[in-house]
C-alpha cells in the first residue's frame, strides 16, 4: 500500500474519530441543559396570564357579506364566529419547557389550547382568502391577509400573496412592513419567507 495513501488515511480516521467525539459531546450537552430547564420548569408554580398579548378578532371589519354562497366561505366565518368567544394567543416557536418556565407548568394545557384557537386562526384566515383571490376579490383577501400578518403569521403563503396584491396596486412600498413583521417571527419559517421576499424584492 502506498505510504502517502496509508498516511492519508490515517490522519482521515483520526479526523473523523475527534470530530465524532466533539458532536457526541455537543448532543450531551444539548440534552443535559435540556432537562436541566425540563427539571426547572417542571418545579415553576402557576403565574398570572394577564400579559399575555391575547388576539381580538375584528369580524366586523372582513368581507362576510361577500360569497355568502360559498361553502368555504360560509365556514370560514362560521369558525371565524366561533373563534370570537375563544381566547387567542399566538405561541408560535415557543416551546413547552419555555411556556412552563414562564408561566408556570399548570398553565400549559390552557395555553396550549390558546395556541391551537391561533393556529386554526389564521390558517382559516388563508383558506378564506384564498377562495376569495380565485373568486376576484383581491382586495378583500388583503384584508384577511393584513390582519394575520399584524398577529404575526408564520404562514409564507399569506406574505407571498399580500407581496403580490401590494405591486398590483402599485403599493410596493408595503412590502417594507412584510419584510419586517417576518424578520421578528420566532418561527423556523422566518428566515425561508425573508429571504423570499428580500430575493423577490431587492429594491424595497
Amino acid at each position: 500500500m502506498n505510504l502517502v495513501f496509508l498516511a492519508s488515511l490515517i490522519v482521515f480516521i483520526l479526523f473523523l474519530s475527534v470530530r465524532i467525539k466533539r458532536q457526541n459531546k455537543i448532543r450531551q450537552n444539548n440534552e443535559k441543559s435540556f432537562w436541566e430547564r425540563e427539571r426547572l420548569a417542571n418545579s415553576v408554580r402557576r403565574k398570572p396570564l394577564d400579559n399575555l398579548n391575547y388576539i381580538q378578532i375584528p369580524l366586523e371589519t372582513f368581507p362576510t357579506h361577500i360569497m355568502q354562497e360559498d361553502e368555504t366561505v360560509l365556514e370560514c366565518i362560521s369558525l371565524m364566529e366561533s373563534l370570537t368567544a375563544q381566547k387567542i394567543v399566538n405561541l408560535t416557536g415557543l416551546s413547552n419547557t419555555d411556556l412552563k418556565l414562564e408561566y408556570g407548568t399548570a398553565n400549559i394545557t390552557v395555553l396550549t389550547e390558546y395556541d391551537q384557537n391561533y393556529t386554526l386562526l389564521v390558517r382559516t384566515l388563508q383558506k378564506w382568502a384564498d377562495t376569495l383571490i380565485t373568486a376576484g376579490y383581491a382586495d378583500e383577501a388583503a384584508t384577511l391577509m393584513e390582519f394575520a400578518v399584524s398577529t404575526r403569521t408564520d404562514i409564507s403563503r399569506t406574505y407571498y400573496q399580500l407581496a403580490d396584491y401590494y405591486v398590483s396596486r402599485r403599493e410596493s412600498e408595503k412590502i417594507q412592513w412584510l419584510k419586517d413583521t417576518a424578520d421578528g417571527l420566532l418561527s423556523s419559517n422566518r428566515s425561508i419567507i425573508l429571504n423570499h421576499l428580500k430575493e423577490t424584492y431587492p429594491d424595497i
